[in-house]
Order: structure tokens, then C-alpha cells, then sequence
């Protein structure tokens, strides 16, 4: 059977019509297949498919109906300008999360004083975030730890294609694998912070990712609350913590930070105006 694209993304968006992003999506899933830019689509609308091709497109596109997030069907997510692996493993890098990365990067002039700085990365995933600050900071060590072997295969993966030799991944639970005496300028982490009866685990692309990586008790706050306690513990003076944080949570988090021990603690914004990076400063 021979289609052109253009016949191809109008049954696509028919087939997609639940979807939040059903012309990007039917757009995205045939440039993967076609191994080609958005606007070569639109360049060559009457080009035909050949069978494989049509075949191949259909399969992604019966999946995505079903509810599977983009990022896993095509096996990539865009994560600050950079080109990560994704797969079932990690989680889907999010455009919020890049705040993360830019608070540590504006932490930088204060850190690059320093001799030597020295960063983890706490369930690192895909390594999104260790690895987009190492690209920013070559002369950083890093070290990115995760509990999950599969997800360190991926982030192991990322860092060879990317060309990014400043971090060690570590299979670890915590700082649980590392030397007790290493001690660090930065942490950095995207830890599970999602209640375990929240509505939305059943919604849009969280269905399908890690509930490990998602869930954290009751309230949402108990990796939260390890990542604080321990992180003080290995931090140097004058270190900083910098963690992402779910919607509501922002004054329960302040308490536990403050409680802990740490200072200088403040609150960056998304684009929605939401409160979802913490920022603290351990005492020297």
C-alpha cells in the first residue's frame, strides 16, 4: 500500500484525537520513522511510503493511541538543548527540571572559587541533570548515583554519545555506595516526591514510568526527607543542596530544610509561577 505523508498524518490525527498534542505527535512519530525533520513533512507532503515505512508508522502510532508517552515510543527526550535516551527505566526529563540544572550553573561563580568542586547527582536516571552540568562545567567532578542498574546503563549511555567524560555513575540507594568520607560542594537531585494515593499516577504519561522514581509515601516528602538529612551530613561547609519539589509542598519542605539544619534557604518558580526548586546552604 502507498500513502503520502500528508494522507498519513491526516488518518494519524483522526486516530490521535484524545490526545493533548495530537498534530505534534502524529508529526513526531513520523519523522521518527522517516528519520527526518518536521519540515522536511512539510516540504514533501505528497512523497509515498513505502510499505515498511507505513507499517512501522501504524505500530507507533496504535501505541501512543493506547496511552504511551512519545518520549518512549521514538526513545528520546530533548533535556537542555541535549538529546537524551529515555526508556521505561528513567523518567521523562522534563522542561521544568532544566531550572534545576540553571540554579546550579548560577551557583557556579560562587563555587568556582574553590580548588575543587565536587557534585552529586541523587537518582540520576537518564543523567539528564549530571550530565547537562557537566557539559556546562568540565572542570566539575561529578558523580551521579541511582538504585536502578537499567537506568545507569541509560545515563552510561547518554554520557558516551554525548561526548561527556566528568561523571561517574555509581549504583547506589542514596549516598548508601559511596566513601564516607567524601564530602560535597553540590547536591543535586530530582527525588520521588508524588503521595502514593495522588490521583494524577493514573493520568497522561505517568502511567507508564517508574513508580520508584515517582512515589514517596503517604505525603509525598519521605525520599525528601532523606535526601535533607543525609545530604547535610555529606555536604561541605558552605555546601548547597538544590531539589525539585511537588506543587503543594513548598511549606511543608521549608520546615523540614530549616529543622535540619540548613540557612539561606529559598524557593525558585517555574514558568507557572509554582514553587518547585528548593535552594539551602549548609552552615560554616
Amino acid at each position: 500500500m502507498s500513502i503520502s505523508i500528508k494522507l498519513a498524518l491526516q488518518q494519524a490525527i483522526e486516530q490521535l484525537e484524545n490526545s493533548p498534542s495530537t498534530s505534534l505527535d502524529a508529526e513526531v512519530l513520523l519523522c521518527h520513522v522517516l528519520q527526518e525533520s518536521r519540515s522536511y513533512l512539510f516540504t514533501w507532503p505528497e512523497r509515498l511510503l513505502d510499505h515498511q515505512q507505513y507499517t512501522s508508522y501504524r505500530s507507533l502510532l496504535n501505541r501512543r493511541a493506547a496511552g504511551a508517552p512519545i518520549a518512549y515510543i521514538v526513545g528520546e527526550r530533548e533535556f537542555w538543548s541535549l538529546p537524551f535516551k529515555v526508556n521505561q527505566h528513567t523518567l521523562i526529563p522534563r522542561p521544568e527540571t532544566e531550572l534545576l540544572v540553571e540554579s546550579a550553573l548560577q551557583l557556579g561563580s560562587y563555587l568556582s572559587s574553590q580548588q575543587a568542586i565536587n557534585v552529586i547527582d541523587l537518582g540520576t536516571g537518564s543523567g539528564c541533570i549530571a550530565l547537562s552540568v557537566a557539559r556546562e562545567k568540565p572542570d566539575w567532578q561529578i558523580q551521579a548515583t541511582d538504585c536502578s542498574a537499567e537506568a545507569l546503563q541509560v545515563a552510561r549511555y547518554n554520557a558516551d554519545r554525548l561526548g561527556i567524560g566528568n561523571v561517574e555513575f555509581i549504583q547506589s540507594n542514596w549516598f548508601d555506595a559511596l566513601d564516607t568520607a567524601t564530602q560535597f560542594d553540590l547536591v543535586l537531585a530530582n527525588p520521588p516526591y508524588i503521595a502514593e494515593d495522588a490521583p494524577h499516577l493514573y493520568q497522561g504519561d505517568v502511567r507508564f514510568e517508574p513508580q520508584s522514581a515517582l512515589v514517596a509515601g503517604k505525603d509525598g516528602l519521605n525520599a525528601i526527607r532523606i535526601l535533607v538529612n543525609e545530604s547535610l551530613l555529606r555536604l561541605k561547609k558552605n555546601g548547597w543542596i538544590i531539589f525539585e519539589l511537588g506543587y503543594d509542598q513548598a511549606d511543608r519542605v521549608i520546615d523540614l530544610v530549616y529543622n535540619a539544619g540548613y540557612n539561606y534557604i529559598l524557593f525558585k518558580k517555574d514558568l507557572a509561577g509554582i514553587k518547585r526548586h528548593c535552594i539551602a546552604h549548609r552552615p560554616g
